[in-house]
């Protein structure tokens, strides 16, 4: 692994600020593979992220969350890694990293990377050390691998199934089986073993050290496990009668959070403390204890994310999550969009809406999308969001008003979902296409030779550059919001004004109003002065349906 005492000394530097600047933040993903290509392999890189921090700026963000970047084959987009010390050779180098850092912090962007500590590749060095070592090694402690059942121990320890599909367990030559509840090219850590926890600790600081600001982490509950003599069945594994709350075999146990608490720790030692957002698909008031200032201190909502196009969904989600904020004493986060889920402007134009694998599955064709009322609507909850208090994290290409795309071929696509889950669910390529910065040229300017994933020609009306030149564009949408919003964020409160039942309408300490038209008739607009809109008002005392607007309003 490399030497995790190589700190350059320039990064550091350039670290400082506001020990709270997460906590209104807006944050951009980056998926570095589709983001932008440097070198003209058809893989997006660090080269090629450091060409587009002068747009990351323009756009106006706070901060960059980066997806994996590690030595990894790529079974799982990235999320299978090698070594959690390295850069990916096709990505970059290390000494990119810090030219990386340096020119985001130059620009007052933050960096948030990602971590993926429930489980490694199948290629990293202690797990290749434990295929290496006997059944009862200290080696093989560092993992969770099991006799199996049976006469000869030909059956796995049970009948758990991956979340990727097939088998959770994979017999390995001499007769054991190790557990990995996503892909087999993923085993899970044993996080009861010091060894491990001591080497995450170590891993925190390597890159901590090197100028990072935090942390977003992977399947946060999910590290702790409680795996018995006689393993449950799949079926008891869903049998909420059969555990205590916190006490599940596998997810959201309360001794996850000792863990986190060893890290925020380690966290508190920089100036100012690192941060750290959990990926947790947990029930709203479990979420709240990843959130908690002695652990993590943030945690995703992804209840916008799954919400329908109803006012009351959204009033409901945004009370319930900004009232269980408070007790954490941490600040609510919302998303639409990320690198797991249909994009959020394909979503919204979709007839009954859902998460969008049954459109995948027909191939962009059943229902026929509506990409005219997908905008709208995408752009109205994006600006809705980004007016609430908050983190708000953005997906890339979200800025492009960039649809899903359906049409990828079979023999093009790489996501494991596709083919372990033989064809139930599509995977996640169409949100993962290389991005369109220029209406022209090779992979629409992503970089000088084609892409990893291949881009449809409509790519071309959506391109950065395109954007650019047009006013009403989303690009340039978000580039005023973002801007508003930086000027206008106050206290992280908001007040809830009487409407229609189809409009969701808060006021925001300072004096601003964000009113959303959910219904399908225009409504009356409060006196004040325009913000800014989502969409055309047409006529200015009213506002259309599938709008939002930020108004100062007359007191």
């Amino acid at each position: 692994m490399t030497d995790v005492n190589s700190a350059p000394a320039h990064v550091l530097a350039a670290r400082g600020g506001d020990p709270d600047w997460w906590r209104q933040a807006v944050v951009y993903q980056i998926y570095p593979r589709s983001f932008a290509d440097g070198d003209g392999d058809g893989i997006g890189d660090l080269a090629g992220i450091i060409s587009r921090v002068g747009h990351l700026a323009e756009l106006g963000v706070d901060a960059v969350w980066m997806s994996p970047f590690y030595p990894s084959a790529l079974a799982d987009g990235g999320y299978d890694v090698d070594d959690y010390r390295d850069v990916d050779p096709r990505i970059g180098t290390l000494d990119q990293f810090d030219e990386l850092v340096e020119a985001l912090h130059a620009r007052g962007i933050r960096l948030i990377i990602d971590l993926v500590p429930n489980h490694s590749s199948d290629r990293h060095e202690w797990f290749q050390a434990a295929l290496a070592a006997k059944a009862g090694s200290p080696e093989r402690d560092r993992f969770i691998f099991r006799d199996g059942q049976g006469e000869d121990g030909e059956l796995p320890p049970s009948d758990w199934r991956s979340l990727f599909g097939g088998p959770a367990w994979t017999r390995v030559p001499d007769g054991q089986w190790y557990l990995h509840i996503f892909a087999k090219e993923q085993p899970d850590w044993n996080w009861a073993n010091p060894e491990v926890r001591a080497d995450f600790l170590r891993t925190l600081a390597f890159w901590g050290d090197r100028g990072v600001d935090g942390f977003r982490v992977d399947v946060a509950n999910a590290l702790s496990k409680r795996l018995p003599e006689v393993l449950p069945s799949q079926e008891d594994l869903a049998d909420e009668t059969l555990y205590a709350v916190g006490d599940h075999w596998l997810w959201d146990r309360d001794d996850v959070h000792d863990i986190y608490a060893e890290w925020r720790t380690l966290f508190n030692k920089y100036d100012p403390p690192l941060m750290a957002v959990a990926e947790a698909w947990v029930p709203a008031e479990r979420r709240i204890r990843y959130a908690d200032a002695a652990g993590l201190g943030q945690a995703f909502n992804f209840d916008l994310l799954r919400a329908d196009w109803d006012p009351e969904q959204f009033r409901t989600i945004i009370s319930d999550n900004l009232a269980l904020a408070e007790p954490s004493g941490s600040s609510a986060t919302w998303v639409f969009s990320n690198h797991d889920v249909v994009r959020h402007a394909t979503r919204y134009g979709l007839a009954g809406g859902g998460d969008g694998n049954d459109w995948l599955l027909s191939r962009g064709t059943k229902p026929v999308e509506d990409r005219d009322l997908g905008a709208r609507r995408s752009r109205a909850v994006t600006l809705l969001a980004l007016a609430l208090p908050g983190s708000t994290y953005l997906y890339q290409g979200e800025e492009l008003g960039l649809p899903e795309v359906a049409t990828i071929p079979d023999e093009a696509r790489q996501d494991v979902v596709f083919f372990r889950k033989g064809g139930i669910e599509m995977g996640r390529d169409g949100c993962r296409v290389p991005l369109p910065w220029t209406e022209h040229g090779t992979s629409f300017g992503f970089g000088p030779n084609g892409a990893h994933l291949p881009q449809p020609a409509w790519f071309a009306e959506y391109a950065a550059d395109v954007q650019d030149k047009s006013p009403d564009s989303t690009l340039n949408l978000y580039r005023r919001a973002l801007g508003l919003r930086r000027k206008l964020q106050t206290a992280g409160t908001l007040e809830w004004l009487m409407t229609d039942s189809t409009v969701v309408a808060f006021r925001r300490p300072n004096g601003w109003v964000s009113m959303t038209n959910f219904g399908t008739e225009p409504t009356a607009l409060p006196e004040g002065e325009l913000l800014v809109t989502s969409g055309p008002l047409n006529d200015g005392n009213v506002l259309p349906p599938d709008t939002t607007v930020w108004l100062r309003t007359v007191e």
